[in-house]
């Protein structure tokens, strides 16, 4: 028993999630423990759910029915101490124009209660892991497409949260940039839980130890992306997305 809950506490649990708007059943009772190290993302054609079921997870949207524990917590019953272990980026960002990053990032790490010695470690962390040496002082109202992805980022990262929840990440940035990114996700995710929308499938090989498909709302693949290419005699990720989601209905 002591084992079990040991590893219980080191996961994201989903039990029976079901999210209704009207009679649109957005996610259809999925079920999926996360573990940390892991890195997943989540796949689907549009409407498949997986915004809903991000917003699920991070506590934006209560289930109608089914639960979300994060480490042994029931994010419901326990929604503050949860959300402390969270940091989420949508993928319309939630950027304050008229701030400069580095007010940007001091406010939201107020919010999250980081302040003194800590704030400085992470602060300086978040810079140069972002890459937003160079644009600390500018506006955000200023900054490019892919600046402003990476500050909505860097302000997740602020408090070090053990699960990172992220939608399109990579929106707007070059191909260094993206580079840069990826690596740098891929170490913070060693011991950390990354969660992952895209529908950039290189990106899923790139960075994804693990996939979960969404498609009207159910989990209908639970594997890994090598596995999910050998499903089919392509042996190509698009061609098994293709595939998998025109089946399922």
């Amino acid at each position: 028993m002591v084992e079990q809950n040991k590893e219980r506490n080191k996961m994201i649990v989903a039990k029976n999630l079901c999210k209704n708007y009207g009679r649109i059943q957005a996610v259809n009772n999925v079920n999926f423990c996360i573990s940390k190290g892991e890195i997943v993302s989540l796949l689907g054609p549009n409407g498949a759910g997986k915004t809903t079921l991000m917003r699920l997870l991070t506590g934006y949207a209560e289930p109608t029915s089914g639960e979300v524990s994060i480490f042994g917590q029931n994010l419901k019953t326990q929604r503050l101490s949860c959300l402390k272990k969270i940091g989420y980026v949508p993928e319309t960002g939630f950027l304050y124009p008229d701030m400069s990053v580095a007010d940007f990032l001091r406010y939201t790490a107020d919010l999250r209660g980081i302040s003194g010695a800590e704030f400085v470690e992470n602060f300086r962390n978040v810079v140069e892991n972002l890459e937003l040496k160079s644009v600390i002082n500018q506006k955000i109202e200023t900054l490019s497409k892919g600046f402003k992805r990476r500050t909505g980022i860097a302000a997740a990262l602020i408090h070090n949260p053990e699960v990172l929840i992220l939608d399109e990440p990579t929106e707007g940035l070059d191909p260094n940039q993206k580079f840069s990114l990826r690596s740098y996700l891929k170490s913070y995710g060693q011991d950390k839980i990354i969660i992952i929308s895209t529908h950039i499938m290189e990106e899923v090989e790139a960075m994804a130890g693990r996939v979960i498909l969404l498609n009207h709302g159910k989990l209908v693949k639970d594997t890994s992306p090598q596995e999910l290419k050998e499903l089919f005699p392509e042996h190509d990720i698009e061609t098994a997305f293709y595939k998998i989601t025109s089946e399922v209905e």
